[in-house]
């Protein structure tokens, strides 16, 4: 090699790095594309998710080999992307019209509720017609003949996409949250064979494990937790404790309280943060977290998995989606149970008056599935969905994974029993944001409380005038914000209207109700309830001293008088 080419080699190293790479692969993928072109007649089929659990892959590639096996002529394949880039990987390919047939929906924050409604209406396919048939796999099963949704634990309800009066996606799985918790650490530690359900019990044996030591000086973290797992611990523990306000502040008679009808409950003074259940809440919540590890707030879920797994710690919640993973990360290692959250008993000092019972798990299925309207196979596609949502179909899929199966009558591993959720019980009810300069206000203060940089009283005293103060232009814009959407409503409710009058007579009855149904609720309801809290807070804190559950003393006088007319006569 001369002199002159050296020197060119030299010049261009950094151009030639990146000119080889890209020629790499570019061969890669034409390479893993020519493996899915299919042959004359044949289909391939894409699925694209996030879940990079173990277990997931392979239950994909497990049941698309056996429903390959009862359709030679259909391939599945599937692109697993991390959780991370989920959104704009999806986004992208959406917009590029390269999306898979089949894609996973549903994560979270990553795409703003309306964002994706709007890619519900125009990127995936309804599935409403389809649900409401019987599923041809569950022939020779127990669902045989039922509608496909109502062989469903839920039925299918949080597929239902209100906005759209449509069913656009398919669940697969059930997830649940508990608490796992390290066996062989807990008896030595704590002298405990099993785990206690009891609230004042179960700290008392956070306090002696947090007092341990191991052989080289140090300490037992009793609970692993992270910034992600404080939810957690809240959702399911303290935030319940706040279920009396439902008697405070809803005014609609619901059953709920929104943000909107809490900010009234304050500004007309029937509630405030010397609410005796909205202290008991965060007392619950500071004893809960002074059991996680130092510096928690700014560590992520990996640590605290670590954390656990590593025997440095005994209790650790998260959900069924790391059941698998955790345990094998303890086979061989140390025994694992899981256990429910523990519950303040009638007679507790603190929280026993205040606390109504467990919290409601409602049942839901998730872990769902759209079709693309770009996909060239769609009744393939919705069959491979039917297979997989099927009685024996999802069991299989669900045992693989190590989750909960969605479907009616299968069976769950011993190892999920605990997530059998509570079907009786209440929710937790303080939503004390409204805007963005209230919902930042409220994070920075609730995070200094968190670790321990502030107390309830001063988080409370910062908060209050300023949630008053910039919640009155937060409401009004709102109600702003809800006018804006009414000329949306009304060209969506058009749409509904013109498909109701071309349907077909056997069709035309249920779009009928689903415009109906519409115009109902995003136009005539949501105004009534909007004027009925603005009534509220014109007419002031006098003309409301009772909730909207209470009775005022002049309505029971009334009521005594009417039942014992005579009561007051001879006196």
């Amino acid at each position: 090699m001369n002199l002159g080419m050296l020197r060119f080699l030299k010049n261009h190293s950094a151009l030639i790095v990146v000119t080889a790479t890209f020629l790499w692969s570019a061969v890669a993928i034409m390479t893993s594309r020519h493996e899915e072109i299919p042959a004359k007649g044949a289909i391939i089929l894409r699925l694209g998710h996030w879940q990079l659990e173990a277990g997931v892959r392979e239950a994909f590639i497990a049941m698309a080999a056996k429903y390959h096996e009862l359709h030679p002529d259909v391939t599945i394949v599937q692109d697993a992307v991390p959780e991370g880039t989920y959104g704009q990987w999806m986004t992208t390919q959406l917009m590029g019209g390269t999306s898979p047939d089949m894609i996973e929906v549903g994560l979270g924050g990553a795409i703003p509720y309306n964002v994706m409604m709007g890619y519900y209406s125009r990127y995936f396919l309804p599935m409403s017609a389809s649900i409401n048939q019987p599923n041809p796999y569950n022939k020779g099963t127990s669902l045989e003949g039922m509608p496909w949704r109502a062989t469903y634990k839920d039925a299918m309800r949080f597929a239902y996409v209100e906005e759209l009066q449509e069913y656009m996606q398919i669940p697969l799985s059930q997830f649940g949250v508990r608490i796992f918790y390290n066996k062989d650490l807990l008896r030595r530690l704590t002298g405990l064979k099993v785990a206690p359900h009891n609230y004042r019990e179960f700290l008392e044996a956070c306090r002696k494990i947090k007092s341990q030591v191991d052989d080289r000086g140090k300490p037992y973290t009793p609970i692993a937790g992270s910034a992600y797992h404080v939810g957690m611990w809240d959702g399911m523990m303290s935030d319940p404790l706040t279920y009396g306000a439902l008697r405070r502040a809803d005014f609609n008679h619901d059953g709920a309280v929104g943000n909107d009808e809490l900010f009234v409950g304050f500004k007309t003074g029937l509630i405030d943060f010397s609410f005796p259940p909205y202290e008991a809440k965060f007392r619950m919540l500071r004893e809960l977290t002074d059991q996680f590890q130092t510096g928690f707030t700014g560590l992520g879920r990996d640590e605290a998995v670590f954390l656990f797994a590593q025997q440095r710690a005994v209790f650790i919640s998260t959900g069924t989606w790391d059941a698998g993973s955790l345990y094998e990360q303890a086979r061989g290692v140390f025994e694992m149970g899981i256990m429910d959250f523990p519950v303040p008993a009638g007679d507790d000092p603190e929280f026993g008056r205040i606390s109504e019972g467990p919290v409601y798990e409602r049942p839901a299925s998730s872990f769902s599935f759209v079709i693309t309207r770009t996909c060239k196979h769609p009744e393939a596609a919705l069959d491979f969905l039917r297979f997989l949502g099927s009685q024996r179909g999802n069991e299989e899929l669900n045992r693989i994974i190590g989750w909960i199966p969605a479907i009616q009558g299968t069976r769950v591993s011993d190892m999920l029993e605990p997530f059998d959720p509570h079907l009786e019980g209440i929710f937790g009810y303080m939503p004390v944001t409204l805007g963005g300069e209230t919902i930042i206000k409220w994070q920075q203060l609730y995070s200094l409380y968190q670790v321990n940089q502030i107390s309830y009283k001063d988080m409370a005293d910062e908060f209050l005038p300023f949630y008053l103060e910039h919640g009155v232009q937060e409401w009004a814009e709102m109600n702003r914000n809800r006018r804006r959407g009414m000329a949306r409503d009304e060209q969506l409710l058009a749409g509904v209207r013109v498909l109701a009058e071309k349907a077909a007579p056997g069709e035309a009855v249920s779009r009928w109700i689903k415009y109906r149904q519409m115009m109902t609720v995003r136009l005539m309801t949501r105004d009534l309830n909007a004027a009925l809290l603005q009534k509220k807070l014109d007419e002031g804190v006098a003309a409301h001293a009772a909730g909207p559950y209470d009775f005022s003393p002049e309505l029971i006088a009334k009521v005594r008088a009417r039942l014992h007319p005579r009561a007051g006569e001879g006196k």
